[in-house]
């Protein structure tokens, strides 16, 4: 299971708002095509971008810090019926950011570092809380959870600067 997102601008996101089948192929797309790039295109030009299998421990250790903003799972649906699995890319609905809380998001995770995020932490929390994937009880995985934390800064960052809303899901 892996955290994942792709940047739209507000013209995409209302094309996704009306045709979710193309969205998901906008998506898969951007991915592949970034993917299959012979260099690996810097955070801040990348449409699709992904927290990897640290997306749960994330969204974890920002809602203990109150975090404004779900940049995990998003702040809205496609769908009203989030349990129709047919509308799902992977493992749950897609969700989207407003280009208005992209930014709120990223003036907000400018002023976390990954070491604020941990900081108090037992990850016997996480365990406990059985946060995905099931490796709390290995020492050192509290550093492993948020070494993407720097990119998802980044890529968050220009997103707000260009203007974009930002889909997520878990795929």
């Amino acid at each position: 299971m892996y955290g994942e997102w792709v940047r739209l601008t507000p013209a995409e996101l209302e094309r996704a708002q009306e045709d979710l089948d193309w969205a998901h192929r906008y998506a898969l797309a951007q991915s592949k095509a970034e993917s299959e790039n012979g260099e690996e295109l810097p955070v801040a030009q990348r449409r699709s971008f992904g927290s990897d299998k640290t997306w749960h421990a994330l969204l974890f250790l920002l809602a203990r810090r109150d975090f404004p903003i779900d940049i995990i799972t998003g702040e809205w649906f496609f769908t009203e019926d989030t349990e129709d699995e047919s509308q799902y890319w992977g493992y749950s609905p897609p969700g989207f950011l407003q280009p208005e809380e992209v930014q709120r998001a990223s003036a907000a995770l400018a002023e976390l570092t990954a070491e604020d995020l941990i900081r108090g932490v037992d990850q016997a929390e996480l365990e406990a809380a059985e946060i995905y994937p099931s490796v709390w009880g290995r020492p050192g995985e509290l550093e492993w959870a948020v070494c993407h934390f720097p990119h998802v800064k980044e890529y968050f960052a220009a997103a707000a600067k260009d203007g974009d809303a930002v889909v997520c899901w878990i795929s």
